[in-house]
């Protein structure tokens, strides 16, 4: 992938909806970050992400775009707290416990940042409404564990054009790309079909999906505002037995039906 390929997210907008005295004070430490600025700040303002579950992996990228001020989060994630949540959810509470998970994170979310707008969708993503749920976002992060959800939205970010982050961990490893129509391979191309051999459950402490979800926050707020050089083409892998990590460069199918030139 050429250095500084880059994909579209969010329109050229010249609305008044300028950034406050408030968020100009609030994420001031970011702005001051030389290639992203206030003009970086905006984007992210203006932008909506969909993040596909908010379990150990989702909490934390949704709790980082919220801190960063991601404008718009529409989170998809059905069912209620358990106990086996706590260990590694960390917008769920134990005073929640058998209520819906996505209200939690939506509550949550909203306590550290109100001036966002989140909306909470009590449903996993599937071939029915992978397609509805993309089109209302500009970028896509896939936190969901199940290969049937991350193909649906893999299938319909690159049928509308959308970046996505793909990321999934299991034990202490964990493992990131970040894919888009004209900019890289997708995920059929990385994984042709591995959806018989996943299970939902799987060993993992929440330390190695907070530090996934931290790197997956990170690929988002660089392709929203346009900076830095995200995982086009690229997988990131990392073992925190080891504290390893290397990078794998991913190669496009031939026959790949839905990243094809």
């Amino acid at each position: 992938m050429r250095k500084g390929m880059k994909a579209k997210v969010v329109k050229d907008d010249n609305s008044a909806n300028r950034l406050t005295e408030e968020e100009r004070a609030t994420y001031e430490w970011q702005m001051w970050v030389s290639d992203f600025g206030e003009e970086g700040q905006q984007k992210l303002r203006d932008a909506s992400v969909l993040v596909s579950r908010v379990g150990g992996l989702g909490s934390v990228v949704a709790y980082e775009l919220a801190a960063a001020g991601v404008g718009q989060l529409v989170l998809a994630h059905a069912g209620n707290i358990k106990h086996s949540d706590l260990n590694r959810q960390l917008l769920m509470t134990y005073d929640g416990l058998g209520t819906s998970r996505v209200a939690s994170a939506r509550q949550r979310l909203l306590e550290l940042n109100p001036r966002i707008d989140i909306t909470a969708v009590e449903e996993n993503i599937t071939d029915d409404n992978a397609q509805r749920l993309v089109e209302k976002v500009d970028l896509v992060v896939d936190c969901a564990p199940l290969f049937e959800e991350r193909y649906a939205m893999n299938a319909a970010a690159f049928a509308q054009g959308k970046p996505i982050v793909e990321c999934g961990m299991y034990e202490l490893e964990g493992h990131i790309t970040t894919m888009a129509a004209g900019c890289s391979p997708c995920l059929r191309c990385l994984y042709p079909d591995v959806s018989a051999t996943w299970r939902r459950q799987f060993p993992v402490f929440g330390a190695v999906s907070g530090t996934l979800g931290c790197i997956a926050a990170m690929e988002a707020i660089k392709v929203i505002a346009g900076f830095g050089e995200p995982l086009w083409g690229r997988l990131l892998t990392y073992d925190l037995r080891t504290v390893e990590f290397r990078q794998i460069k991913i190669s496009r199918r031939a026959d790949c039906q839905y990243c094809r030139p």
